[in-house]
């Protein structure tokens, strides 16, 4: 029995080890989303960090700057989604697909 509960002991560092790098891995990695065409642009990392946003001129009207809000929230919130989406990719590959709470 002692000798299962070091195996499983050391799987468990083992995956412990997988998530570190994997999470190590996404800071590296970024996706990209628009809004309104390609007029707003927003690129964030896997630690859904916001790397850049990029905004065409044609866009910028100082008379519906309620509009360009809602591009730049666009832009932004489909970024982090896809973002989540890498994150859960990712995370599914090293732990099977198991829920983990907490790991991102």
């Amino acid at each position: 029995m002692a000798k299962g509960l070091g195996n499983i002991m050391k799987q468990a560092q083992q995956m412990q080890a997988r998530i570190a790098r994997v999470q190590q891995e996404l800071e590296t990695k970024e996706v990209e989303a628009t809004a309104g065409g390609g007029m707003v642009t927003a690129r964030v990392n896997g630690k859904q960090q916001l790397l850049e946003l990029k905004i065409e001129k044609d866009v910028v009207d100082p008379e519906d700057v309620e509009m360009l809000q809602d591009l730049v929230l666009a832009a932004v919130n489909e970024a982090i989604k896809k973002s989540q989406e890498m994150i859960q990719e990712e995370m599914g590959k090293v732990t099977g697909g198991m829920n983990l709470p907490g790991l991102f």
